[in-house]
């Protein structure tokens, strides 16, 4: 009998597989790019229109690379278009998004406690939000302040900490993190679909027709590529933050989300500039470092947020989970074997927060997480590492039998 749970983890894992494939392509060949046209050179021959060259070695061999600011006089025969990457990357993580958060949204986007609405108000915000982003961005961009790169950079920072506090109040600290790369990779594969790529097709068709393109085309496509490379750090951040709840699940979540995007511009300011050959501000790795101890400083105040569920009103299926024959032997196992580093303080030495924020200290919580019981230590020996509190074959096959009869109505597998 196929077993739903095990096969959506097992699509969750390949879905999350492509997205990080396509997003080291896009995020490698706009490292790449950046840092080559930052490095170019010129010299008096070079070729009408040509804006300056660079010649490179790799694998072996040598690369000698020539860039035109608005285009060559001839368009070339083979010409190769950057464009799916950034397409694929964002198609893939919106899969993401929706088999993790909109598909668990009782469990993983709302929390009742910051705002208590049902699974497809909570959806329709998230999907609203990211279209909002793009919308206020780009507004802004076409606005005369946009002329203006360093006024320009300052209000898509104003913007982007509203951001952090406005999501940290609508769903959980871990989806608010999510959405916030969410809402910044939306911004970073829209600039390529919206603007960067239909540019560089105007620019083709200019030189089809024989005529002369506008350089307002290149500029525009350059402003636009460069916040994208600015912004590709801090996405790279909150993608992996839901793994450390110290990020996502403390009193000023926000303020740290905020802070991430200040390390993204001083890490990516010393690398840039090095490219240029202007300098070497050793100067932004210590900003860098100051930024992120205040950001674990931050994560030490009080209040700190795990997946309290005393009060949350569960679903038919975990109240079934709770209602089930094998329930009262399933908690005497988790709390006995689980909950020491499962709680909202942690026994275990050296531990502040649960792993993940996820707290298994009452029936509530418990069967709320049973998928995550079920996968985590039921099906796998994930949990607890190295088996440190010797869960014996046994007592994962109870947590199997538990899980199986109320999913499969009773009948276990």
């Amino acid at each position: 009998m196929f077993d739903f749970a095990i096969g959506w983890d097992w699509m969750s894992f390949a879905v999350r597989w492509l997205h990080v494939i396509t997003a080291i392509a896009w995020i490698g060949s706009s490292f790449y790019f950046v840092a080559l046209d930052l490095g170019l050179r010129k010299r008096p021959d070079l070729p009408e229109g040509a804006h300056g060259e660079e010649w490179q070695v790799h694998g072996g061999g040598f690369y000698h690379i020539q860039k035109y600011l608005v285009a060559p006089a001839n368009l070339p025969d083979h010409l190769i278009w950057f464009k799916w990457e950034s397409y694929a990357t964002w198609l893939s993580g919106f899969a993401l998004l929706a088999i993790v958060y909109y598909a668990g949204a009782e469990l993983y986007l709302i929390d009742p406690e910051v705002l208590d609405v049902s699974a497809p108000v909570a959806i329709a915000i998230s999907i609203a939000s990211l279209a909002f982003g793009w919308l206020i961005y780009d507004t802004i961009c076409r606005l005369a302040v946009g002329k203006s790169d360093t006024l320009l950079m300052v209000l898509l920072y104003f913007v982007l900490v509203v951001m952090a506090w406005g999501y940290t109040h609508l769903f959980t600290g871990r989806a608010a993190f999510i959405h916030l790369g969410a809402f910044t990779a939306t911004i970073m594969s829209a600039n390529v679909f919206m603007i960067i790529i239909p540019n560089q097709k105007k620019v083709v068709a200019d030189l089809i027709a024989g005529k002369k393109p506008d350089p307002i085309y290149g500029v525009i496509a350059k402003q636009r590529s460069t916040h994208n490379n600015y912004l590709t750090l801090p996405v790279v951040f909150l993608m992996l933050s839901n793994h450390y709840p110290l990020a996502f699940a403390t009193e000023y979540n926000w303020v740290i989300a905020s802070l991430v995007f200040l390390m993204g511009v001083t890490i990516r300011h010393y690398f840039n500039t090095r490219h240029a050959g202007a300098g070497n501000p050793v100067w932004t790795w210590f900003a860098t470092a100051a930024l992120f101890i205040i950001i674990a400083w931050l994560s030490t105040f009080t209040g700190t947020k795990t997946s309290e569920i005393e009060d949350i009103k569960l679903s038919s299926l975990q109240s079934s989970f709770m209602a089930d024959s094998h329930f009262e032997d399933v908690r005497d196992t988790v709390i006995g074997h689980c909950s020491m580093c499962h709680a909202k303080e942690p026994a275990w030495e050296g531990m502040v927060v649960p792993p993940k924020g996820v707290s298994l200290e009452n029936d509530r919580e418990i069967a709320a997480h049973a998928r995550e019981i079920y996968l985590q230590a039921g099906r796998t020996h994930a949990m607890p590492p190295a088996n440190i509190t010797s869960v014996s074959d046994e007592q994962r096959q109870l947590l199997v039998a538990w899980y199986q009869s109320v999913t499969s109505g009773g009948k276990t597998q």
